[in-house]
C-alpha cells in the first residue's frame, strides 16, 4: 500500500515528464494511441487521410486555441505523415494511390 506521499511524488514525476506534443499524458499506456490507430484504419490511403487531416486541424485551430502547442502538434503530424509516405513509397505504392475523399472534382 503506498501513502498519499508516495502517491503526490509519484505524480509529480509523471508531471515532470510531461510533454503534450510528443507524449500526452491523457494517451499513456501499453502502447501509444496513434499504432493502434494506424492499425484500425489498416490502409496506407486511409493513414495517409487521418494524418494529414489532424494536421489540418492543428493548423485550422492554432490562432484561437494553443497557439504555438498546436503549430508543434501540427509538425508532428506532418512529419508521421512523411516518414510514411517514405515508407510506402520504397514500398512502390507511391503517391498517386487515389485518396478515399469525399465529394466530387
Amino acid at each position: 500500500m503506498t501513502t498519499l506521499a508516495e502517491q503526490a511524488a509519484a505524480e509529480a514525476k509523471r508531471q515532470e515528464r510531461h510533454d503534450p506534443v510528443n507524449h500526452p499524458l491523457h494517451y499513456e499506456g501499453a502502447i501509444e494511441c496513434i499504432d493502434a490507430i494506424e492499425a484500425a484504419l489498416g490502409t496506407p490511403e486511409l493513414i495517409s487521410a487521418y494524418l494529414s487531416g489532424t494536421a489540418f486541424k492543428y493548423l485550422w485551430r492554432f490562432r484561437k486555441k494553443h497557439g504555438v502547442e498546436d503549430l508543434q502538434k501540427c509538425k508532428w503530424y506532418l512529419e508521421r505523415l512523411i516518414a510514411h509516405e517514405l515508407i510506402e513509397n520504397a514500398k512502390g505504392i507511391g503517391p498517386d494511390y487515389e485518396m478515399p475523399f469525399r465529394g466530387g472534382k
